[in-house]
Protein backbone atom coordinates (compact mmCIF):
# COMPACT_ATOMS: atom_id res chain seq x y z
CA UNK A 1 0.00 0.00 0.00
CA UNK A 2 1.10 3.55 -1.05
CA UNK A 3 2.38 5.46 1.92
CA UNK A 4 0.75 9.18 2.21
CA UNK A 5 3.45 11.53 2.81
CA UNK A 6 2.10 14.04 5.76
CA UNK A 7 4.67 17.41 6.21
CA UNK A 8 5.73 19.07 9.25
CA UNK A 9 6.52 21.97 10.12
CA UNK A 10 7.10 23.25 13.47
CA UNK A 11 6.68 26.78 14.48
CA UNK A 12 8.07 26.69 17.85
CA UNK A 13 10.39 29.73 16.94
CA UNK A 14 7.67 31.20 15.79
CA UNK A 15 4.36 30.80 17.59
CA UNK A 16 5.72 28.79 20.57
CA UNK A 17 7.93 31.71 21.14
CA UNK A 18 4.66 33.29 21.46
CA UNK A 19 4.39 31.39 24.85
CA UNK A 20 4.00 34.45 27.40
CA UNK A 21 7.32 35.18 29.03
CA UNK A 22 9.88 32.97 26.79
CA UNK A 23 12.09 34.80 24.09
CA UNK A 24 15.01 32.76 22.48
CA UNK A 25 17.85 35.13 22.11
CA UNK A 26 19.81 34.35 18.53
CA UNK A 27 22.16 31.79 19.28
CA UNK A 28 19.25 29.94 20.88
CA UNK A 29 17.39 30.22 17.57
CA UNK A 30 20.60 28.98 15.76
CA UNK A 31 20.66 25.94 17.87
CA UNK A 32 16.88 24.78 17.75
CA UNK A 33 16.46 25.38 14.24
CA UNK A 34 19.52 22.74 13.62
CA UNK A 35 18.44 20.35 16.00
CA UNK A 36 14.74 20.88 13.96
CA UNK A 37 16.00 20.62 10.88
CA UNK A 38 19.15 18.00 11.30
CA UNK A 39 18.28 15.84 14.39
CA UNK A 40 14.29 15.95 14.28
CA UNK A 41 14.43 15.94 10.52
CA UNK A 42 10.87 18.07 10.57
CA UNK A 43 10.13 18.93 6.66
CA UNK A 44 9.93 22.86 7.53
CA UNK A 45 10.29 25.70 10.41
CA UNK A 46 8.36 28.71 10.68
CA UNK A 47 11.13 30.89 12.67
CA UNK A 48 9.59 34.39 13.13
CA UNK A 49 7.73 37.31 12.54
CA UNK A 50 8.72 39.96 9.92
CA UNK A 51 9.56 43.48 11.04
CA UNK A 52 8.83 42.30 14.90
CA UNK A 53 12.61 43.29 16.34
CA UNK A 54 16.29 43.92 15.15
CA UNK A 55 17.14 41.06 17.09
CA UNK A 56 14.50 39.06 15.27
CA UNK A 57 16.25 40.23 12.00
CA UNK A 58 19.80 38.95 13.00
CA UNK A 59 18.08 35.65 14.31
CA UNK A 60 16.69 35.08 10.60
CA UNK A 61 19.71 35.85 8.90
CA UNK A 62 22.02 33.70 11.27
CA UNK A 63 19.69 31.19 10.55
CA UNK A 64 19.33 31.63 6.93
CA UNK A 65 22.84 31.92 6.69
CA UNK A 66 23.38 28.52 7.88
CA UNK A 67 20.56 27.23 5.41
CA UNK A 68 22.14 28.25 2.32
CA UNK A 69 25.25 27.16 3.23
CA UNK A 70 23.50 23.44 4.35
CA UNK A 71 21.28 23.08 1.58
CA UNK A 72 18.26 23.34 3.91
CA UNK A 73 17.07 26.95 2.71
CA UNK A 74 13.54 26.18 1.38
CA UNK A 75 12.32 24.42 5.04
CA UNK A 76 12.51 27.66 6.57
CA UNK A 77 9.66 30.03 6.79
CA UNK A 78 8.81 33.13 8.17
CA UNK A 79 5.32 34.73 8.80
CA UNK A 80 4.56 37.99 6.61
CA UNK A 81 1.61 40.65 6.52
CA UNK A 82 -0.02 42.11 3.67
CA UNK A 83 1.73 45.30 3.92
CA UNK A 84 2.25 47.18 0.61
CA UNK A 85 5.60 45.37 0.27
CA UNK A 86 7.49 46.07 3.93
CA UNK A 87 7.57 42.59 5.08
CA UNK A 88 9.10 41.89 1.39
CA UNK A 89 11.49 43.80 2.09
CA UNK A 90 12.11 42.88 5.42
CA UNK A 91 12.54 38.90 4.19
CA UNK A 92 15.03 40.00 1.09
CA UNK A 93 17.37 41.61 4.26
CA UNK A 94 16.80 38.67 6.40
CA UNK A 95 17.65 36.03 3.33
CA UNK A 96 14.40 34.06 3.86
CA UNK A 97 12.86 31.97 0.59
CA UNK A 98 9.53 31.42 1.79
CA UNK A 99 6.78 34.05 3.47
CA UNK A 100 3.79 32.54 5.26
CA UNK A 101 1.36 35.56 4.50
CA UNK A 102 -1.46 36.40 7.48
CA UNK A 103 -4.38 36.77 5.49
CA UNK A 104 -7.96 37.20 6.90
CA UNK A 105 -9.85 33.48 7.05
CA UNK A 106 -13.15 34.74 8.18
CA UNK A 107 -15.67 37.80 7.26
CA UNK A 108 -15.77 38.27 10.57
CA UNK A 109 -11.97 39.58 11.03
CA UNK A 110 -12.23 41.23 7.75
CA UNK A 111 -14.79 43.13 8.54
CA UNK A 112 -14.36 44.43 11.86
CA UNK A 113 -10.71 44.48 11.90
CA UNK A 114 -9.13 45.34 8.49
CA UNK A 115 -12.52 46.88 7.58
CA UNK A 116 -12.35 45.58 3.99
CA UNK A 117 -14.31 44.30 1.36
CA UNK A 118 -13.50 40.89 0.04
CA UNK A 119 -12.59 42.14 -3.35
CA UNK A 120 -10.17 44.79 -1.71
CA UNK A 121 -8.33 42.16 0.52
CA UNK A 122 -8.18 40.20 -2.33
CA UNK A 123 -6.36 42.48 -4.52
CA UNK A 124 -3.83 43.58 -2.31
CA UNK A 125 -3.03 39.86 -1.60
CA UNK A 126 -2.47 39.32 -4.96
CA UNK A 127 -0.42 41.92 -5.68
CA UNK A 128 1.69 41.17 -2.45
CA UNK A 129 2.48 37.12 -3.45
CA UNK A 130 3.08 38.64 -7.15
CA UNK A 131 5.91 40.88 -5.21
CA UNK A 132 6.81 38.00 -3.61
CA UNK A 133 7.34 36.13 -6.85
CA UNK A 134 9.70 38.96 -8.73
CA UNK A 135 12.10 38.49 -5.86
CA UNK A 136 12.04 34.86 -5.98
CA UNK A 137 10.23 34.16 -2.63
CA UNK A 138 7.89 31.18 -2.33
CA UNK A 139 4.09 31.68 -0.52
CA UNK A 140 2.21 29.82 1.59
CA UNK A 141 -0.95 32.11 2.77
CA UNK A 142 -2.78 31.85 6.32
CA UNK A 143 -5.93 31.90 6.90
CA UNK A 144 -6.09 33.76 10.26
CA UNK A 145 -9.66 32.79 12.23
CA UNK A 146 -10.27 29.95 9.21
CA UNK A 147 -12.19 27.87 11.86
CA UNK A 148 -15.13 30.37 12.69
CA UNK A 149 -14.72 31.49 9.18
CA UNK A 150 -16.36 28.00 8.28
CA UNK A 151 -18.77 27.99 11.04
CA UNK A 152 -19.67 31.69 10.37
CA UNK A 153 -19.08 32.82 6.64
CA UNK A 154 -18.33 29.39 4.81
CA UNK A 155 -19.36 31.16 1.50
CA UNK A 156 -16.68 33.92 2.31
CA UNK A 157 -14.23 31.24 2.69
CA UNK A 158 -14.78 29.59 -0.68
CA UNK A 159 -14.84 32.29 -2.20
CA UNK A 160 -11.22 32.75 -0.92
CA UNK A 161 -10.43 29.43 -2.00
CA UNK A 162 -11.22 29.90 -5.50
CA UNK A 163 -9.37 33.09 -5.40
CA UNK A 164 -6.46 31.14 -4.81
CA UNK A 165 -6.59 28.55 -6.60
CA UNK A 166 -5.36 31.12 -9.12
CA UNK A 167 -2.38 32.36 -7.34
CA UNK A 168 1.20 31.00 -7.73
CA UNK A 169 1.36 30.04 -4.00
CA UNK A 170 2.76 26.78 -3.01
CA UNK A 171 0.56 26.08 0.31
CA UNK A 172 -2.45 27.19 1.88
CA UNK A 173 -2.71 27.19 5.85
CA UNK A 174 -6.13 26.53 7.82
CA UNK A 175 -5.38 27.81 11.41
CA UNK A 176 -8.00 27.17 14.26
CA UNK A 177 -6.90 30.06 15.67
CA UNK A 178 -8.61 30.32 18.61
CA UNK A 179 -8.65 26.64 19.85
CA UNK A 180 -12.00 26.45 19.03
CA UNK A 181 -12.50 23.29 16.70
CA UNK A 182 -14.21 20.21 18.24
CA UNK A 183 -12.84 16.79 16.62
CA UNK A 184 -15.69 16.25 14.86
CA UNK A 185 -16.07 19.66 13.09
CA UNK A 186 -12.04 19.48 12.08
CA UNK A 187 -13.07 16.14 10.22
CA UNK A 188 -15.64 17.79 8.42
CA UNK A 189 -14.47 21.56 7.06
CA UNK A 190 -11.47 19.30 6.26
CA UNK A 191 -13.07 16.90 4.51
CA UNK A 192 -14.99 19.38 2.05
CA UNK A 193 -12.14 21.45 1.68
CA UNK A 194 -10.08 18.96 0.32
CA UNK A 195 -13.10 17.58 -1.69
CA UNK A 196 -13.67 21.16 -3.16
CA UNK A 197 -9.97 21.45 -4.13
CA UNK A 198 -8.01 18.20 -4.04
CA UNK A 199 -4.77 19.43 -6.19
CA UNK A 200 -4.05 22.14 -2.92
CA UNK A 201 -1.50 21.44 -0.80
CA UNK A 202 -3.60 22.36 2.95
CA UNK A 203 -1.29 22.58 6.59
CA UNK A 204 -3.73 22.49 10.05
CA UNK A 205 -2.39 24.53 12.41
CA UNK A 206 -4.13 23.32 15.72
CA UNK A 207 -4.12 25.38 18.85
CA UNK A 208 -5.20 23.87 22.53
CA UNK A 209 -7.36 25.77 24.37
CA UNK A 210 -9.67 23.19 24.98
CA UNK A 211 -6.70 20.10 25.13
CA UNK A 212 -8.14 18.79 21.48
CA UNK A 213 -4.90 19.67 20.22
CA UNK A 214 -3.63 16.32 19.16
CA UNK A 215 -7.21 14.63 19.01
CA UNK A 216 -8.03 18.08 15.99
CA UNK A 217 -4.45 16.74 14.60
CA UNK A 218 -6.00 13.43 14.63
CA UNK A 219 -9.06 14.25 12.62
CA UNK A 220 -7.59 16.51 10.42
CA UNK A 221 -5.18 13.54 8.92
CA UNK A 222 -8.18 11.34 8.98
CA UNK A 223 -9.86 13.91 6.54
CA UNK A 224 -6.66 14.11 4.17
CA UNK A 225 -4.62 16.95 5.09
CA UNK A 226 -0.88 17.17 3.58
CA UNK A 227 0.46 18.91 6.74
CA UNK A 228 0.49 19.77 10.54
CA UNK A 229 1.86 22.77 12.52
CA UNK A 230 3.49 21.29 15.84
CA UNK A 231 5.35 22.98 18.45
CA UNK A 232 7.90 21.44 20.88
CA UNK A 233 6.07 21.07 24.41
CA UNK A 234 3.22 22.22 22.96
CA UNK A 235 4.49 25.49 23.20
CA UNK A 236 2.66 28.62 21.59
CA UNK A 237 0.23 31.16 22.97
CA UNK A 238 -2.49 30.78 25.62
CA UNK A 239 -2.97 27.35 26.09
CA UNK A 240 -0.43 26.23 23.21
CA UNK A 241 -0.37 24.72 19.87
CA UNK A 242 -0.52 20.96 19.42
CA UNK A 243 2.29 19.59 20.74
CA UNK A 244 4.77 17.75 18.34
CA UNK A 245 5.91 14.56 20.54
CA UNK A 246 2.51 13.41 21.46
CA UNK A 247 1.07 13.82 17.62
CA UNK A 248 4.39 11.88 16.28
CA UNK A 249 3.47 8.85 18.48
CA UNK A 250 -0.35 8.96 17.79
CA UNK A 251 0.47 8.90 13.92
CA UNK A 252 3.16 6.50 14.51
CA UNK A 253 0.79 4.31 16.53
CA UNK A 254 -2.43 4.67 15.11
CA UNK A 255 -2.91 6.17 11.69
CA UNK A 256 -1.69 3.83 9.39
CA UNK A 257 -1.11 4.96 5.78
CA UNK A 258 0.43 7.66 6.67
CA UNK A 259 4.23 8.58 6.77
CA UNK A 260 6.12 10.96 8.63
CA UNK A 261 10.14 12.27 8.81
CA UNK A 262 10.15 12.65 12.18
CA UNK A 263 12.84 10.94 14.21
CA UNK A 264 11.33 9.55 17.40
CA UNK A 265 14.86 9.38 19.17
CA UNK A 266 15.22 12.93 19.26
CA UNK A 267 11.95 14.05 20.93
CA UNK A 268 13.51 14.39 24.36
CA UNK A 269 16.67 15.21 23.72
CA UNK A 270 15.10 18.57 21.52
CA UNK A 271 12.71 18.82 24.13
CA UNK A 272 14.62 18.77 26.67
CA UNK A 273 16.53 21.81 25.54
CA UNK A 274 13.86 24.28 24.31
CA UNK A 275 12.56 23.62 28.12
CA UNK A 276 15.99 24.77 29.43
CA UNK A 277 16.59 27.55 26.69
CA UNK A 278 13.06 29.15 27.26
CA UNK A 279 11.88 28.37 30.57
CA UNK A 280 9.32 26.83 30.58
CA UNK A 281 8.85 23.94 32.49
CA UNK A 282 7.44 20.82 30.90
CA UNK A 283 5.20 19.33 33.00
CA UNK A 284 5.89 15.54 34.54
CA UNK A 285 3.04 14.09 33.25
CA UNK A 286 2.83 15.30 29.98
CA UNK A 287 2.99 12.90 27.53
CA UNK A 288 5.53 10.96 25.52
CA UNK A 289 8.20 13.72 27.11
CA UNK A 290 7.18 14.25 31.16
CA UNK A 291 9.56 13.42 33.61
CA UNK A 292 6.70 10.39 35.34
CA UNK A 293 5.37 9.12 32.03
CA UNK A 294 7.83 6.27 31.73
CA UNK A 295 7.87 5.92 35.91
CA UNK A 296 5.88 2.85 37.12
CA UNK A 297 4.75 4.14 40.69
CA UNK A 298 2.85 1.40 42.36
CA UNK A 299 4.31 -1.93 43.44
CA UNK A 300 1.98 -3.89 41.50
CA UNK A 301 2.84 -2.35 38.27
CA UNK A 302 6.29 -3.54 38.96
CA UNK A 303 5.68 -7.16 39.39
CA UNK A 304 3.47 -7.15 36.48
CA UNK A 305 6.54 -5.68 34.39
CA UNK A 306 8.58 -8.85 35.57
CA UNK A 307 5.61 -11.11 34.45
CA UNK A 308 5.31 -10.80 30.91
CA UNK A 309 5.42 -7.19 30.77
CA UNK A 310 2.12 -6.65 31.40
CA UNK A 311 1.79 -3.14 31.76
CA UNK A 312 3.57 -1.84 28.90
CA UNK A 313 2.09 -0.49 26.04
CA UNK A 314 3.17 0.67 22.79
CA UNK A 315 4.83 3.73 23.91
CA UNK A 316 8.17 2.04 24.91
CA UNK A 317 10.66 4.76 26.29
CA UNK A 318 13.63 3.29 24.65
CA UNK A 319 11.52 4.94 21.07
CA UNK A 320 11.95 8.20 22.15
CA UNK A 321 15.62 7.95 23.78
CA UNK A 322 14.46 7.16 27.23
CA UNK A 323 14.27 4.64 29.88
CA UNK A 324 11.57 3.27 32.18
CA UNK A 325 11.69 3.88 35.90
CA UNK A 326 10.16 2.28 39.14
CA UNK A 327 9.47 4.68 41.24
CA UNK A 328 10.48 4.44 45.59
CA UNK A 329 7.50 5.78 47.32
CA UNK A 330 4.89 4.91 50.09
CA UNK A 331 3.16 2.53 47.37
CA UNK A 332 6.43 1.18 46.35
CA UNK A 333 6.98 -2.70 46.88
CA UNK A 334 9.44 -5.27 46.99
CA UNK A 335 9.14 -5.25 42.77
CA UNK A 336 9.89 -1.56 42.56
CA UNK A 337 12.71 -2.16 44.58
CA UNK A 338 14.29 -5.21 42.95
CA UNK A 339 13.95 -3.54 39.55
CA UNK A 340 15.99 0.07 41.04
CA UNK A 341 18.79 -2.92 42.20
CA UNK A 342 19.21 -4.38 39.43
CA UNK A 343 19.77 -1.03 37.81
CA UNK A 344 22.34 -0.31 40.67
CA UNK A 345 24.22 -4.35 40.29
CA UNK A 346 23.38 -4.63 44.10
CA UNK A 347 21.38 -7.83 45.64
CA UNK A 348 19.84 -8.27 48.95
CA UNK A 349 18.39 -11.40 50.63
CA UNK A 350 14.53 -11.23 51.68
CA UNK A 351 15.04 -9.84 54.85
CA UNK A 352 17.01 -6.85 54.15
CA UNK A 353 14.86 -6.07 51.10
CA UNK A 354 11.71 -6.38 53.64
CA UNK A 355 13.36 -3.72 55.88
CA UNK A 356 14.84 -1.32 52.81
CA UNK A 357 10.90 -1.32 51.71
CA UNK A 358 9.91 -0.85 55.30
CA UNK A 359 12.05 2.58 55.05
CA UNK A 360 11.15 3.65 52.07
CA UNK A 361 7.59 3.32 52.91
CA UNK A 362 8.40 5.55 56.05
CA UNK A 363 9.92 8.33 54.08
CA UNK A 364 6.80 8.31 51.18
CA UNK A 365 4.03 8.71 54.43
CA UNK A 366 6.12 11.76 54.98
CA UNK A 367 5.53 12.98 51.53
CA UNK A 368 9.70 12.62 50.70
CA UNK A 369 10.65 11.82 47.39
CA UNK A 370 13.16 9.39 47.10
CA UNK A 371 15.04 8.43 44.12
CA UNK A 372 17.39 5.51 42.68
CA UNK A 373 20.54 8.02 43.71
CA UNK A 374 18.99 7.41 47.50
CA UNK A 375 19.02 3.53 47.66
CA UNK A 376 22.32 2.73 48.37
CA UNK A 377 22.34 5.16 51.40
CA UNK A 378 19.16 3.62 52.52
CA UNK A 379 20.32 0.19 52.37
CA UNK A 380 23.98 1.23 54.50
CA UNK A 381 22.11 3.31 56.68
CA UNK A 382 19.29 -0.04 57.32
CA UNK A 383 21.94 -2.45 57.70
CA UNK A 384 24.40 -0.22 59.64
CA UNK A 385 21.93 0.44 62.19
CA UNK A 386 20.96 -3.64 61.91
CA UNK A 387 24.40 -4.16 63.51
CA UNK A 388 24.32 -1.90 66.35
CA UNK A 389 22.91 -3.25 69.85
CA UNK A 390 20.38 -0.31 70.87
CA UNK A 391 21.14 -0.06 74.68
CA UNK A 392 20.39 3.83 74.18
CA UNK A 393 17.15 5.46 72.73
CA UNK A 394 16.62 9.07 71.93
CA UNK A 395 13.20 8.59 73.39
CA UNK A 396 12.31 12.36 72.16
CA UNK A 397 13.09 16.26 71.50
CA UNK A 398 12.33 19.45 71.76
CA UNK A 399 14.53 21.79 69.27
CA UNK A 400 13.69 25.30 69.51
CA UNK A 401 14.81 28.53 67.66
CA UNK A 402 13.07 31.33 67.83
CA UNK A 403 14.97 34.99 66.53
CA UNK A 404 16.79 37.27 69.44
CA UNK A 405 17.07 33.94 71.03
CA UNK A 406 19.33 30.97 71.36
CA UNK A 407 18.47 27.40 69.83
CA UNK A 408 17.49 25.15 72.58
CA UNK A 409 16.67 21.86 73.49
CA UNK A 410 14.70 19.40 75.42
CA UNK A 411 16.22 15.80 75.62
CA UNK A 412 14.00 12.72 76.63
CA UNK A 413 16.44 9.78 76.89
CA UNK A 414 16.55 6.21 77.53
CA UNK A 415 19.63 4.34 78.61
CA UNK A 416 19.26 0.36 79.58
CA UNK A 417 15.39 0.92 80.27
CA UNK A 418 16.08 4.31 82.73
CA UNK A 419 14.50 7.83 81.20
CA UNK A 420 16.66 10.70 81.68
CA UNK A 421 15.73 14.37 80.70
CA UNK A 422 18.16 17.47 80.37
CA UNK A 423 17.50 20.85 78.70
CA UNK A 424 19.91 23.12 77.27
CA UNK A 425 21.10 25.72 75.04
CA UNK A 426 23.38 26.27 72.61
CA UNK A 427 25.35 27.94 69.54
CA UNK A 428 22.73 25.99 66.90
CA UNK A 429 20.25 23.60 67.31
CA UNK A 430 22.62 20.43 67.23
CA UNK A 431 24.78 22.51 69.55
CA UNK A 432 21.95 22.70 72.01
CA UNK A 433 21.33 19.25 71.61
CA UNK A 434 24.82 18.10 72.04
CA UNK A 435 24.64 20.50 75.65
CA UNK A 436 21.71 18.79 76.43
CA UNK A 437 23.31 15.53 76.20
CA UNK A 438 26.52 16.57 77.97
CA UNK A 439 24.45 17.76 80.88
CA UNK A 440 22.56 14.51 81.07
CA UNK A 441 25.53 12.19 80.61
CA UNK A 442 27.38 14.45 83.36
CA UNK A 443 24.69 13.72 86.01
CA UNK A 444 23.60 10.69 85.23
CA UNK A 445 27.02 8.24 84.05
CA UNK A 446 30.16 7.83 84.80
CA UNK A 447 30.93 8.29 81.20
CA UNK A 448 32.38 10.88 79.29
CA UNK A 449 31.36 11.45 75.71
CA UNK A 450 34.11 11.51 72.84
CA UNK A 451 35.02 14.68 71.51
CA UNK A 452 33.44 15.32 68.53
CA UNK A 453 36.25 16.25 65.87
CA UNK A 454 34.54 16.47 62.26
CA UNK A 455 30.99 16.83 61.00
CA UNK A 456 29.96 16.75 57.27
CA UNK A 457 26.47 16.91 55.75
CA UNK A 458 26.12 15.46 52.15
CA UNK A 459 23.07 14.44 49.51
CA UNK A 460 23.61 11.44 47.42
CA UNK A 461 25.87 12.54 44.40
CA UNK A 462 22.97 12.58 41.29
CA UNK A 463 20.06 12.45 43.39
CA UNK A 464 17.47 14.99 42.43
CA UNK A 465 15.10 14.26 45.07
CA UNK A 466 15.11 16.28 48.51
CA UNK A 467 14.10 13.01 50.43
CA UNK A 468 17.57 12.84 52.59
CA UNK A 469 20.70 14.47 53.32
CA UNK A 470 23.27 12.09 55.18
CA UNK A 471 25.66 13.59 57.95
CA UNK A 472 28.97 11.82 59.23
CA UNK A 473 30.13 12.63 62.54
CA UNK A 474 33.91 11.56 63.61
CA UNK A 475 34.34 11.17 66.81
CA UNK A 476 37.78 10.86 68.62
CA UNK A 477 37.67 8.86 72.19
CA UNK A 478 41.15 9.20 73.84
CA UNK A 479 43.19 8.15 70.98
CA UNK A 480 40.41 6.36 69.09
CA UNK A 481 38.76 8.29 66.25
CA UNK A 482 35.37 6.47 64.94
CA UNK A 483 32.41 7.24 62.93
CA UNK A 484 29.11 7.26 63.20
CA UNK A 485 26.20 8.59 59.58
CA UNK A 486 22.76 9.33 60.32
CA UNK A 487 20.61 9.76 57.41
CA UNK A 488 16.95 11.95 57.55
CA UNK A 489 15.46 14.48 55.52
CA UNK A 490 16.34 16.52 57.98
CA UNK A 491 19.92 17.90 58.60
CA UNK A 492 20.13 18.12 62.61
CA UNK A 493 17.64 14.69 62.73
CA UNK A 494 20.11 13.04 60.65
CA UNK A 495 22.96 14.35 63.15
CA UNK A 496 20.99 13.20 65.99
CA UNK A 497 20.19 9.83 64.61
CA UNK A 498 24.67 9.62 63.68
CA UNK A 499 24.71 10.78 67.50
CA UNK A 500 22.63 7.82 68.70
CA UNK A 501 24.48 5.51 67.09
CA UNK A 502 27.47 6.93 68.56
CA UNK A 503 25.92 6.37 72.14
CA UNK A 504 25.32 2.77 71.75
CA UNK A 505 28.65 2.11 70.46
CA UNK A 506 30.77 3.75 73.61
Amino acid sequence: MTQRKIEIMDTTLRDGEQTSGVSFSVSEKLTIAKLLLEELLVDRIEIASARVSKGELEAVQKITSWASENNQLNKIEVLTFVDGGKSINWMLEAGAKVQNLLTKGSLNHLKHQLKKTPEQHFTEIKQTIELAAENNIKTNVYLEDWSNGMRNSKAYVFEYLDFLSTQNIERVLLPDTLGVLTPKETFTFIEEVKQKYPNTHFDFHGHNDYDLGVANVMEAVYAGINGLHLTINGMGERAGNAPLASVVAVINDFIKGVEISVNETALNKVSKLVETFSGFRIPVNKPVVGANVFTQTAGIHADGDNKKNLYFNDLMPERFGRKRKYALGKTSGKANIQKNLQDLGISLNDDELKKVTQRIIELGDKKEVVSQDDLPYIISDVLDSDTIEKRVVVKNYVLGHAKGMKPSTTLKLIVEGVQYEAHAQGDGQFDAFMNALRKLYKTHSKKDLPDLVDYAVRIPPGSHSDALCETIITWKKEKHEFITRGLDSDQTVSAIKATEKMLNII
